[in-house]
């Protein structure tokens, strides 16, 4: 009887502490799934992927044919060198066919120029003959001023064939087409037999140091800075290992993609950014014989 009373007496303080303890564990449950929602969940940066294309980091120049008197281009008799080939700045790469003609031409100025040279140096004999005789009266003044002009008439005859050897001298030089730099023949446009049209005969580029192209897509290009490291590896496995490099600028211009890549579901319309990547002088010298080799570039995460 004494206990049940006991009991009854301390139900409501037994049920205070309960409700008091649901409370406490309620409220501390609370606060701890707040701080675990709380806490954000990280995850690493991927690097940014792209396709591009190696390129000569220098200058590319596109040689064309000489111009003829008559406002034509000759013909290549003689290509000498193929795409890819590496060459030395003065190499002669071509012969136009107008060479044999220019050749002969030259033989018959020197040839002539010879003869007036021969006839002047009588000429100048016989006028200072005639002139001490003009002086002493055994010769007229006629006769010496006739011989005179005469001497004059012939240098200028000499002049004029000296101008016209040289003009040929200048048409031999460009009857053969010569590189005026040290590089790698890119592309050529038009071969043995053939009159180059407006592209010229052929493309040659600077290959000391090489560059890669490469096209970022737009929603990337945030990820992408100057400096950035930059890793590059055969699409098709043009090369082995991987080369390394840094960007060197960024275009401020979004366009379509060139570089279409190997994969049919790829999307051709893709908006791009085009990123200029220098290879360092190791990587470089690996490629140097590989302009216009696909690659995918992975830009380090910043």
């Amino acid at each position: 009887m004494k206990l049940n009373f006991v009991l009854y007496a301390l139900a409501p303080v037994i049920g205070f502490l309960a409700i008091t303890g649901i409370t406490a564990f309620s409220e501390r449950s609370s606060k701890v799934s707040e701080a675990t929602s709380s806490i954000n969940v990280v995850r690493p940066i991927e690097d940014v992927a792209a396709l591009g294309q190696l390129s000569p980091l220098g200058e590319v120049r596109k040689l064309a044919a000489p111009v003829t008197s008559f406002g034509g281009t000759p013909r290549i008799a003689e290509l000498l060198i193929r795409e890819g080939d590496i060459v030395k700045r003065g190499q002669r790469i071509a012969v136009f066919d107008n060479r044999p003609q220019i050749l002969a031409d030259l033989q018959g100025v020197r040839a002539r120029i010879k003869a007036l040279e021969s006839n002047i140096k009588i000429l100048k004999i016989e006028f200072s003959r005639y002139k001490k005789a003009a002086m002493q009266g055994a010769a007229s003044l006629v006769t010496l001023e006739e011989k005179q002009n005469e001497l004059v008439k012939i240098e200028g005859q000499r002049e004029e064939a000296l101008a016209e050897l040289n003009g040929l001298e200048t048409d031999l030089s460009n009857s053969e087409l010569k590189t005026p730099i040290d590089g790698i023949i890119l592309r050529i446009y038009a071969r043995g037999g053939e009159r180059p049209g407006e592209d010229g005969v052929l493309e040659v580029g600077n290959n000391q140091s090489m560059e890669a192209l490469i096209e970022v897509y737009e929603s990337d290009i945030n990820r992408v800075e100057i400096d950035q490291s930059v890793s590059l590896t055969s699409e098709n496995g043009g090369f082995n290992g991987m080369l390394k490099g840094r960007v060197k600028s960024i275009s401020p211009q979004v366009r379509q993609r060139k570089v279409l890549s190997t994969d049919p579901t790829g999307d051709a319309d893709a908006r791009i950014v085009e990123v200029r990547v220098i290879l360092d002088k190791s990587s470089a010298k690996l490629v140097d014989h590989l302009t216009g080799m696909k690659v995918i570039a992975r830009f380090k995460s910043l």
